[in-house]
């Protein structure tokens, strides 16, 4: 829609345009866009806004993104992390069953040592004192020999008693050993524990953190959605008060081609210092063909943009007669003055975008009256004048007009 305007009903006019002037032109163009600044005033403040808010929603919607992606990495840390704990705390949980499984067998073990040493020492005093009897033994004794004998068979009776109390005493090390490990094993697995609930209080929040993360970015994809159909709808309606201002401005045109057929005489002679400013304000925006900041077609910016205050008195750059005012949504207060035929050819001065006009059609002003003030109506994103130079309804740079 956008090309086939800027081919038709967003371009001016170009059907008397010489295609050498017309390529000049273009080349100028070109030059002024790279310097020129792209503002925003062809476009409609409702425009603007859903751009605006289009924009804002892409870059929220950008910044949401990333958000969730790096809520998404951390969690996925945090599982990690949780996988490895929960290995810890497997480990541990078996490390203790294993040594609860040896502390259990050690009890047993000493139980079944305390038996056998409680045989032992029964059987062995059954027969009397050891320690009696060893020294019984040897005062019977009636040689060396049998000394000798007596005296390793009592050894015999004693160190016996004395390993079984070694066996048991050994059972009992063993079994504090492990009850010892037992208790180291219980530990870790209670601080495996703490740690897997401290850790899980970490990952519920990084869960929650990642879906407020992603219900963000949804809610910004709707928002984008219902910003971009607002742009849409805008835009829509932009192209329709265009293609009227262009409709408004082709009839107008089209009384300017008739009075300049009807018209005789006129003024011939040098155009330098024929005409002077219409305010006083410095040129922001130039003449010339450029991509247009919106709808970014290549058209041509018909005027002069000249960036003054509201309010700033706008005057008749030479004497001539109002032939057309009325409201524009695009150029908002508009008002074209006819200045005659200068050297054969029908010239008319086209004021847009004021905030009102003191003189209304059929009104003859001279040169240097105040004919309206400059405002911010139509399309504009600032006070300035829009200023157009048309000639046999054609529109021409107007500083080869102005001083």
């Amino acid at each position: 829609m956008a090309c086939s305007l800027a081919a038709g009903a967003l371009a001016v006019p170009l059907a008397h345009a010489d295609p050498k002037d017309l390529k000049h032109r273009q080349q100028q163009a070109q030059s002024q866009v790279k310097h020129a600044r792209q503002d925003l005033d062809e476009s409609s403040s409702r425009l603007r806004t859903a751009q605006a808010a289009v924009d804002k929603a892409v870059r929220e919607l950008s910044a949401a993104r990333a958000e969730y992606r790096s809520a998404s990495t951390r969690l996925q840390a945090a599982e990690l992390r949780d996988q490895e704990m929960q290995d810890r705390l497997d480990a541990a949980e078996a490390k203790l069953a294993e040594a609860e499984g040896d502390l259990a067998a050690g009890q047993a073990a000493l139980t079944d040592q305390r038996a056998k040493l409680t045989d032992t020492v029964t059987d062995i005093y059954e027969q009397g004192d050891p320690q009696l009897l060893a020294f019984m033994s040897l005062l019977k004794s009636q040689s060396t020999t049998d000394l000798t004998r007596q005296e390793a068979l009592n050894d015999a009776i004693v160190g016996r008693e004395s390993m079984a109390y070694d066996d048991l005493h050994a059972a009992e090390v063993l079994l504090q050993v492990r009850e010892n490990q037992v208790q180291t094993a219980r530990d870790d697995v209670e601080v495996q524990r703490q740690a897997a609930a401290d850790h899980l209080v970490t990952m519920e929040r990084l869960q929650q953190e990642a879906r407020d993360a992603k219900n963000k970015v949804v809610g910004l994809v709707v928002s984008r959605r219902d910003a971009r159909a607002a742009a849409v709808t805008a835009r829509r309606a932009d192209l329709q008060d265009l293609q009227e201002a262009k409709r408004r401005e082709n009839h107008v045109r089209q009384l300017i081609l008739a009075a300049a057929r009807r018209s005789r005489g006129g003024y011939t002679g040098p155009t330098n210092g024929l005409f002077i400013r219409p305010v006083p304000g410095a040129i922001t925006s130039p003449f010339g063909y450029r991509i247009h900041p919106i709808y970014h077609y290549w058209g041509l910016h018909d005027g002069t943009d000249f960036g003054v205050s509201c309010g700033e008195p706008m005057r008749a750059v030479a004497g001539g007669t109002v032939i057309a005012r009325y409201w524009s949504d695009v150029y908002g207060n508009r008002l074209y003055l006819s200045l005659g035929q200068i050297n054969g050819k029908n010239v008319t001065a086209v004021y847009n975008h004021a905030t009102s006009y003191r003189v209304g059609v059929g009104a003859h002003v001279g040169q240097g009256e105040v004919v309206g003030y400059v405002g911010s109506t139509g399309w504009s994103t600032g006070c300035h004048l829009h200023f157009t130079i048309l000639v046999n309804g054609t529109a021409v740079d107007p500083m080869n007009w102005l001083p």
